[in-house]
């Protein structure tokens, strides 16, 4: 039993449609503006990321995706990023990393 999604052409509002199998006639109508000039929409879906697809984006440094609550890792992909965008890191950002690397978090993180 699909759910299916149109676009009015008047209002240019979605409209949910639930039909009882694929086969069956869809009289559809908008349930913003009564409109029935709709056209078949393409529904969005949501992608869950596994954790090694997180660890190839993000980097393989740590080992598990709670690494990446440790304010310490942000620096790991700062660098990655400035690297990528052919960048260089900023001398007061590079202190920051080393001092986090150390143990030392700025004042902010350490609340």
């Amino acid at each position: 039993m699909p759910i299916y999604e149109y676009k009015c052409r008047d209002c240019g509002r979605l409209t949910s449609v639930f039909v009882r199998s694929i086969g069956s006639e869809v009289d559809a109508t908008c349930r913003h503006c009564g409109g029935s000039k709709l056209s078949r929409a393409i529904s969005g879906f949501a992608y869950h990321k596994s954790e090694a697809t997180i660890l190839q984006e993000y980097g393989s440094e740590p080992k598990r995706v709670e690494d990446y609550r440790d304010p310490r890792q942000i620096g790991r992909w700062v660098e990655r990023r400035f690297k990528e965008m052919g960048e260089e890191l900023p001398d007061q950002t590079r202190k920051m990393i080393d001092a986090a690397r150390e143990g030392e978090l700025p004042p902010p993180l350490t609340d």
